[in-house]
């Protein structure tokens, strides 16, 4: 299969090296300079340090070459990948506008900021609705991807045809893929999992113990699951890989950037200091605000999200928050 994978962030660039053992793979990097130290070192010190590129990955900074690789040709199979932040997300769709689009899925997670979009809103409102489009989500960290640990992802499209190109590609023996329908679901699994992370480095970070930990994992998954049907996302989904694995593995994992966001704010670090030292991107940081907003909208409660928004944007201490959650009035348990 012929697969263009568009930004070399960490996640692009270890699901290039992966798929690159199979497939006629090309990463795409809009910075030239960046194309050059890939190409000389043959790994990504910036975003991936310690994992060799394969000699078969192809790699550059010329966008319609990258387009040309995956374009549909009769009897081939092509795959496009956009692996920019949520933020790069328009911007990318807006270059495709004119270009013809094979199977398209994206592995960004979050909502857009300023709009509150999910991805596929913001896809489709550029590329328009009929395009051939979904999202790959699921517990993955990139590093181990990269080192051939085994994952199991999902792939979200109402689109069968999309749904069956991304298992083709990518299910194999260290990686299995497990396709649905429901995109919302699994888009909003994907986003607010990464603000729950904040909020569980919080909690280790206070020493708050384990006990707290799965108290604060349970109700996020139920936060999760409120807001993501209300939007229009079947509840079962909140149960697979893009709701409770995502969640578990970026609340737990020491690779997690945003658990990692939870940590130095219970160590009373500034969040731009903690942004600086992570040296990536953070998307639960950018998340919160734009989904305290929206439950708030929905009328769907979110006390976890609304105190981690508090802690990022409103100067609520570490501690405040978790008294704040603990505060709260007694309740029958609901999903």
């Amino acid at each position: 299969m012929n697969i263009s994978i568009l930004g070399p962030g960490a996640w692009g660039t270890a699901l290039a090296v992966s798929l690159a053992e199979r497939h006629a793979v090309m990463l795409w990097t809009r910075d030239p300079k960046a194309l050059q130290a890939l190409v000389t070192q043959r790994e990504n010190t910036a975003y991936l340090p310690g994992i060799a590129l394969p000699s078969s990955l192809l790699l550059s900074a010329d966008l319609n070459a990258a387009l040309s690789h995956c374009t549909p040709v009769a009897g081939v199979a092509s795959l496009l990948i956009i692996a920019t932040s949520v933020a790069g997300l328009r911007p990318m769709a807006e270059r495709l506008q004119s270009a013809p689009i094979p199977s398209l899925v994206w592995l960004c997670k979050g909502f857009e900021e300023g709009t509150g979009l999910l991805p596929h809103q913001v896809v489709r409102a550029v590329l328009g609705p009929a395009t051939a489009c979904g999202a790959l989500s699921g517990p993955s960290f990139a590093l181990e991807v990269a080192r051939g640990l085994p994952a199991a992802l999902v792939v979200a499209s109402a689109d069968l045809a999309v749904r069956d190109c991304v298992v083709q590609a990518i299910h194999g023996p260290r990686m299995r893929v497990y396709a649905t329908d429901d995109v919302i679901g699994v888009e909003v699994g994907g986003a607010v999992k990464n603000i729950l992370a904040i909020a569980t480095g919080v909690v280790d970070g206070l020493g708050l113990g384990m006990n707290a930990r799965a108290a604060l994992i349970t109700r996020g998954l139920a936060e999760i699951t409120r807001l993501g049907v209300a939007l229009g996302g079947r509840a079962e989904t909140f149960m697979g890989l893009a709701g409770m694995g995502d969640l578990l593995l970026t609340c737990t994992g020491d690779l997690s950037r945003n658990r990692r966001v939870g940590l130095g704010l219970a160590q009373g670090k500034p969040l731009d200091t903690i942004v600086q030292e992570l040296g990536h991107v953070a998307e639960g940081v950018r998340c919160a605000q734009t989904v305290h907003s929206l439950a708030v909208q929905l009328q769907v409660d979110m006390p976890i999200t609304a105190a981690v928004a508090g802690v990022l944007f409103d100067g609520l201490k570490p501690q405040e928050m978790v008294t704040r959650l603990l505060a709260r009035d007694a309740r029958n348990e609901v999903a």
